[in-house]
């Protein structure tokens, strides 16, 4: 039987019930949102700006490699950025955690260890996402926040905004949930500052390009050149939002796969990954929580990320631009 979600882009009756529950849940969003802006429920703002990286439909559409490339940026342009997010599926029994390259993903989440790791950065998690950032603000020296997904979460002020799209998917049926994949309507995109695509772009959009060029060893870390699999049978795994990504970009490199997708931030056993001595791929987000289980067969697909040079230059300004105001407001 499918998952509700694998309605939502395709056409179904199914989606035609469940449209009365989608458009109450519009009218609740919509009102929560109103009730942040007027004041009725309070929203925190730092002492540092606040870039929040979220997207509008439920499921993956790349804003954690995305997150990544921004702190990068912000590293290479002389700002000290820090990263929060939820922690989603992160077991700690105290919140706000810090974040380590080392730490166990089954207690602050599988993404906030891959972005430690791949950027060395102060990274906090928790629900009370507020909170997490005034614990980095607390113990390190950020100039900068970087909220990787939040966009819903209204008690956090924003100074910019930037929404990821699926290129290929986008907004499914176009209906909010529970009838479709919205969180928000499409029209919030009017009011966010950067609309990034992961693909092909459309007007008024900044296209974000994937890219694949080398493999790391999972027990080894030995890393090699992805042509080398080119025409090779191999398992690929994948427990992302949208793993048919992931198998599509393994396709574009001649790579033949075995599928095996996941449920999003599933928590694997070896048994799992474990096959015939095919070799066996998987994301980043997956190998952090897959090391214990390594053999010399398995293999990392980290990805890179290509920004727009166009979105570079104007986050970096609009940066700029915001500490100005910040200190004319001292």
């Amino acid at each position: 039987m499918k998952r509700l979600d694998e309605y939502w882009y395709e056409p179904s009756p199914l989606t035609l019930l469940l449209i009365p529950a989608s458009w109450l849940f519009r009218l609740l969003a919509s009102i929560r949102r109103y009730l942040y802006g007027i004041g009725l429920l309070t929203s925190t703002k730092l002492s540092v700006p606040v870039i929040i990286v979220g997207n509008i439909t439920v499921g993956g559409s790349g804003k954690t490699p995305l997150v990544i490339a921004l702190v990068k940026l912000m590293q290479q342009a002389g700002y000290k950025p820090g990263v929060i997010s939820r922690g989603y599926g992160g077991k700690a029994k105290n919140w706000p955690q810090q974040v380590r390259a080392d730490g166990d993903p089954k207690m602050v989440g599988d993404e906030p260890v891959l972005i430690v790791q791949k950027c060395n950065v102060p990274m906090a998690v928790g629900p009370d996402r507020v909170a997490a950032a005034e614990q980095l603000l607390k113990y390190h020296d950020c100039d900068v926040i970087i909220s990787d997904d939040g966009l819903q979460y209204y008690a956090l002020k924003r100074d910019i905004e930037m929404v990821v799209i699926d290129g290929v998917r986008r907004f499914g049926n176009g209906y909010c949930l529970p009838a479709g994949p919205l969180r928000e309507p499409e029209s919030r995109l009017a009011d966010v500052d950067f609309v990034v695509t992961n693909g092909l772009a459309m007007r008024m959009e900044y296209p974000m390009q994937i890219e694949l060029q080398t493999i790391i060893n999972l027990k080894t870390r030995v890393e090699k050149d992805i042509t080398a699999y080119e025409g090779e049978l191999v398992h690929a795994v994948a427990g992302i939002g949208n793993p048919s990504r992931f198998f599509d970009c393994l396709r574009s490199k001649k790579i033949n796969i075995i599928k095996h997708p996941f449920a999003d931030h599933y928590q694997f056993n070896k048994e799992d990954i474990t096959f015939d001595d095919k070799p066996v791929f998987m994301t980043e987000k997956d190998a952090v929580k897959c090391t214990q289980y390594a053999t010399d067969n398995m293999w990392i697909v980290p990805v890179k990320v290509k920004l727009d040079e166009k979105l570079s230059f104007r986050l970096l300004g609009m940066l700029k631009k915001v500490n100005e105001q910040n200190k004319q407001g001292e």
